[in-house]
């Protein structure tokens, strides 16, 4: 339930609320918080009659994702081959739940966007709604999320007997509610996976219903997705095919895709290729990348699957699973192993302005801001993952190994918990070497504007670090591969600016670290295709580079003459006072909330004031929200006196999709003064 207080709105849109501390219980829903501390968490749904019964309302907001999914090249409803990665992780809904990130040391992080299409959360709770954190992060970098609509077992026959056996008008209301809840939550689709036998009346159903399903989603999620899994077959029997053939077809045609089974073979893949025709790009064919039992491939053998499975099969499915145990997946051990498919595997691109990435994995030991350090604490949240680039390793001439190579860095940040970190040794021969970060693909503005932040481990004055672009001309490009392009490229170099842009002063004067701006030329008519870092050198012995660049950016010039909005008022709920025996504190928790133009944003900075006496002279950061709201948990502030009253001040500082400073007097404050109940007149 939400509960509001009355506010006055002070000067410059700052909100007053006068609060007496009350300690009666007002529990929040445990669906949607944790009941020990009331952050916000995801969660799922058990049953069909939780699924039933499923309305929205304003305790789901935290649960909302606020990214929409980004504009891409290739589009995903393509003839292309796609990829699909499929979070199989010891039944979901571990620290990625917390919805405000957590404490975590050994978070799951994936952060290859650039070579997969489409993520699946997976879990065996009959209704798996993606994390919010998830969904953010792949909306971010253009990959489109499922949810998993499961039943197994003899309670998952039940189930489906329950709403398949009977009228049209029972599993109707099924996909509708599917549709419903995909559309409020903001994700893409539904895997669908009926792993028990089923009675005639069920089987003659079932594809009656993955069309309802369809149909409602395009009507709720336009451009969603409905997936089915090779489970049970046309006669409703529980018989994995590992293939498309006739006895799993009618599935197929009722949705949008099928995701094999991964005991497949050679020859299922040869026979699949007839049945598919021109739907041959929605069979998705199933490798279990820890090969577990009879499969073909997996781990560090991925890469060596039969072709058919990796290209001509349209795509692969890459069950990033560990159902138990402790092992532990280390940042080098995605960096190789994506680094064996990279070839095999085709890339989207970027297409849309502007672009900025400080190339946060939505981890960290430590907490970051404008290169300077707030925190030592580890902490995860995959809402604050940014835009990742091709981590890719550049092979010296002649073929003789590797030697230079992009990696993570949770060493040292910009802003976030990691960097970009560009390491190697490059020889006296190679006087100029560019690393590809990023591919675009986009008709050039007039005018581009390009910032890079970085920094030398050795500093060398014979190493230069630019950015480099290099187009196409719209005409001679085409969807595929960027490397296969025809017609001739041309590379430019930005020209260095005597002074930045106004609004983008700030941001470069505060940066301890090299920094380089530049205006890019006049781009009409050219497709902006690749985005690099160049280092230029002329020493007469190898040397070894290590830079980890962070922001990078790449605006229409024009968009940096907006003018910067405000956050208006500040509105609280939810608000809970808890006494600390045997001190002079209290713990407050409460949820605020504040509206802000979509998109502008890339996150907004909690600030508190006057949780301890006399106040502090500047305000202290309490975290992060990615969202227009945030619950504050826990925070200890002083007891009133008797007749007296206590302040505490809330800020919202909004960090700009550019990396523009924000004037203190365009953030949201909160001023809330609380007595005890002795102290009221």
């Amino acid at each position: 339930m939400k509960r509001s207080f009355l506010s006055a709105t002070g000067s410059q849109g700052t909100t007053v609320l006068h609060k007496t501390v009350s300690y009666t219980p007002h529990p929040l829903p445990a669906r949607q918080f944790d009941p020990d501390t009331t952050e916000p968490v995801s969660f799922y749904l058990s049953s069909l009659e939780e699924l039933l019964a499923w309305k929205p309302t304003s305790d789901d907001d935290f649960n909302v994702a606020t990214m929409p999914l980004a504009d891409r090249e290739p589009p995903l409803r393509g003839k292309s081959p796609r990829t699909l990665v499929c979070h199989d992780m010891k039944n979901g809904y571990l620290e990625d739940r917390f919805i405000q990130g957590s404490a975590s040391r050994d978070p799951y992080v994936f952060y290859h966007w650039q070579y997969i299409d489409i993520f699946v959360y997976f879990s065996h709770h009959a209704v798996t709604i993606p994390p919010v954190t998830w969904t953010n992060a792949a909306h971010r970098n253009g990959v489109s999320v499922l949810g998993t609509f499961i039943t197994e077992w003899t309670s998952g026959g039940k189930l489906c007997e329950s709403f398949l056996a009977g009228e049209a008008a029972t599993y109707h209301a099924v996909a509708v509610q599917l549709g419903r809840v995909a559309r409020f939550y903001r994700f893409d689709g539904w895997l669908v996976n009926i792993e028990n036998p089923l009675s005639e009346a069920a089987a003659r159903n079932l594809p009656l219903f993955l069309r309802a399903l369809r149909e409602q989603l395009q009507r709720d999620v336009p451009g969603g997705l409905v997936l089915w899994y090779d489970s049970v077959v046309q006669s409703g029997a529980l018989q994995w095919q590992n293939e498309l053939n006739e006895k799993n077809r009618v599935f197929f045609d009722a949705c949008d895709g099928l995701f094999t089974n991964y005991n497949w073979k050679e020859e299922h893949l040869e026979r699949m290729g007839a049945q598919a025709g021109e739907r041959l790009a929605d069979v998705y064919v199933g490798i279990d990348v820890f090969a577990r039992g009879v499969v073909v491939g997996g781990g560090f053998e991925t890469d060596k699957v039969p072709e058919p499975g990796l290209r001509v099969g349209g795509v692969s499915v890459l069950s990033c699973a560990r159902r138990g145990g402790t092992a532990r997946i280390r940042l080098s051990s995605p960096c190789r192993f994506w680094g064996l498919l990279a070839e095999l595997l085709p890339t989207h691109s970027i297409s849309t302005l502007p672009f900025s990435t400080c190339f946060c994995l939505g981890m960290g030991t430590g907490r970051f801001s404008a290169g300077q350090e707030e925190g030592v604490r580890p902490w995860y949240n995959l809402s604050a993952q940014e835009i990742q680039p091709l981590f890719t390793a550049q092979p010296a001439p002649g073929g003789a190994g590797r030697w230079l190579r992009t990696c993570c860095s949770l060493q040292d940040a910009w802003n976030g918990g990691s960097s970009l970190l560009i390491e190697g040794s490059i020889p006296p021969a190679a006087g100029h070497v560019a690393v590809r970060l990023f591919s675009f693909q986009m008709s050039a503005p007039p005018k581009l504007f390009l910032s890079l932040v970085y920094k030398l481990e050795e500093k060398l004055p014979e190493v230069v670090v630019a950015l480099e672009l290099t187009t196409w001309d719209s005409g001679s490009c085409h969807v595929g591969n960027i490397a296969a392009l025809l017609g001739p490229a041309t590379r430019h170099q930005p020209q260095p600016l005597p002074t930045p842009p106004p609004h983008l002063s700030g941001l470069l004067s505060g940066c301890g670290r090299q920094s380089t701006a530049g205006e890019g030329p006049s781009l009409p008519g050219s497709l902006l295709l690749g985005a690099a870092l160049e280092s230029s050198s002329l020493p007469r012995r190898p040397w070894a580079v290590s830079k980890p660049p962070s922001p990078l950016q790449v605006l229409d010039a024009d968009s940096l003459r907006s003018s910067l909005p405000r956050v208006p008022s500040l509105e609280a709920s939810q608000v809970l006072w808890r006494k600390s025996p045997g001190t002079d504190q209290l713990s407050l928790s409460l949820t605020l909330r504040w509206s802000y133009p979509p998109s502008q944003a890339r996150c907004f900075r909690i600030h508190c004031q006057g949780m301890a006496l006399p106040l502090p002279e500047q305000p202290q950061l309490l975290g992060v929200a990615h969202a227009t709201l945030y619950r504050v948990v826990g925070l200890a502030v002083p007891e009133a006196p008797p007749k007296e009253s206590c302040r505490v001040e809330f800020f919202v500082e909004p960090v700009l999709n550019e990396g523009v400073a924000v004037d203190r007097s365009r953030w949201g404050r909160l001023v809330l003064v609380y007595s005890n109940p002795a102290s009221t007149n």
